[in-house]
């Protein structure tokens, strides 16, 4: 009789060829090209996740809700501008392009912002009438491509934001494939309709620091020093760049981590490149402090801000206000398994599946075929992103994150938002702890600091 030997099959993963590394072999020997997805990083980092607040009981006391005020009022620009930027939120609305999003979430954004008190910022690809129309507070943003950058429009802008780099793709610049390019986007950005648009990865009149002073003095002579100039900033090399950008005569920095969205770019950059918002906001702080500017030249930080307690955690460490992007593209439901046609709901599970993906798991907003219709140019997609529906739920959103941001500020005795500081937080892990230097919960310990 024959003897049967069973044999075990071994299904342990290689940690080194595992099977998304695996994927990516065959896929990039298969097609010989790279990735190319919207959003941003999947890894996880070190993050505001990794900090909690000591509020107040009784060495401390906590301001009571219902009866105490915590004001919010943030003010941006105060360095050179005549008209500083009045928000009455710390938290702003990060450059998206009109060629990325639809002009219904455009609209739906402005009209959000505006209710709330708060900033909208264009993006690449230039501005928009009824961004403007609908926008009270709008940042003009010029970027390294330049595509539909417009003097007489900016002259209409409340601030100006020079990027130099995303937190997303520093280094690189963003893409909008054909599909997204239709005849208004061409137009604004003078390109060929339907064909692949790649944008500049550094501005083409600066190639150093001294241009870059050149170039905010020749900002400042268009707007007759009337409004206040931004500079962002990709983390990379957070210390010097701060420094360099501080020096060259901006208003205000904003600092994008590596958690920051991106609509389309390679994603070895979105995965590879930059480092953790957490960081970088510790950093810039440094910086600033080191420059002896703190209080006059603004910070703005940006990449992974997605609640109130986030927003609460990056004023504690410093910043002046927060940007948020892809949070704002969920709140208007991107990543949604149906959308509202104003009379019901519609479900587009299967729409979802035709591009490879399901609701909770889509990253795909380059294709232009997003099922809910925030990230398209398609008319029959677009419509299905209402103005009126996308400003009450992303006002919703914005006044949940302002009201868990007072929630927290108030427990830690503070009567003003911008009054919370690195104090109130420790960390639970040691990377943490390291990276944003406060204590590792419990202990007096800052791994990495001097004399501790």
């Amino acid at each position: 009789m024959d003897c049967l030997i069973a044999m075990k099959i071994d299904h342990e993963e290689n940690s080194l060829y595992n099977q998304q590394i695996l994927q990516y072999i065959h896929r990039a020997a298969e097609k010989g090209l790279y990735d190319i997805r919207g959003l941003g990083a999947k890894r996880k980092v070190p993050s505001f996740d990794d900090l909690v607040f000591l509020t107040a009981s009784s060495s401390r006391y906590p301001l009571e809700g219902y009866r105490e005020k915590c004001l919010t009022q943030t003010l941006l620009g105060t360095r050179h501008a005549k008209k500083p930027v009045s928000l009455k939120i710390p938290i702003t609305i990060a450059g998206m392009s009109f060629g990325s999003l639809s002009a219904n979430v455009k609209e739906a954004i402005g009209r959000a912002a505006t209710k709330i008190g708060t900033s909208t910022t264009t993006g690449d690809g230039g501005m928009t009438p009824e961004e403007r129309a609908s926008s009270k507070t709008l940042v003009y943003q010029c970027l390294p491509s330049r595509y539909g950058f417009n003097p007489d429009d900016m002259r209409q802008a409340d601030a100006i934001e020079i990027v130099l780099g995303q937190g997303a793709k520093p280094g690189g610049g963003g893409m909008l494939l054909g599909l997204k390019v239709s005849p208004r986007v061409a137009k604004m950005r003078t390109l060929p309709e339907g064909i692949d648009q790649r944008s500049a990865c550094r501005h083409p009149d600066w190639v150093g620091p001294d241009d870059l002073t050149i170039k905010i003095n020749e900002l400042r002579e268009i707007t007759d020093w009337q409004i206040p100039i931004y500079v962002k900033l990709g983390a990379t090399r957070v210390t010097d760049d701060v420094k360099l950008a501080v020096k060259a005569g901006a208003d205000v920095i904003v600092l994008d981590g590596m958690q920051g969205g991106t609509a389309a770019t390679q994603q070895v950059f979105i995965e590879h490149a930059g480092i953790p918002t957490l960081p970088a906001l510790r950093q810039a702080i440094e910086a600033l402090d080191e420059m002896n500017v703190l209080g006059e030249v603004q910070l703005i930080i940006s990449g992974g801000i997605r609640t109130g307690a986030d927003v609460a955690k990056a004023l504690a460490m410093g910043a002046d206000a927060v940007s948020i992007g892809q949070a704002v593209l969920m709140a208007l439901g991107c990543n949604s398994e149906f959308y509202f046609d104003g009379q019901q709901t519609i479900n587009v599970e299967e729409e979802y599946r035709k591009l490879g993906t399901a609701p909770g798991y889509c990253h795909h907003c380059e294709t232009g075929l997003c099922p809910v219709g925030v990230t398209t140019q398609l008319p029959d997609l677009e419509k299905r992103l209402q103005p009126d529906w996308g400003e009450r739920r992303l006002r919703n959103y914005l006044q949940t994150l302002n009201m868990e941001l007072t929630t927290l500020a108030r427990a830690c005795g503070k009567s003003n938002v911008h009054h919370l500081e690195r104090e109130d937080l420790v960390a639970l892990t040691v990377e943490s702890a390291a990276m944003a230097k406060v204590p590792l919960a419990g202990t007096d310990w800052i791994p990495g600091a001097k004399g501790v």
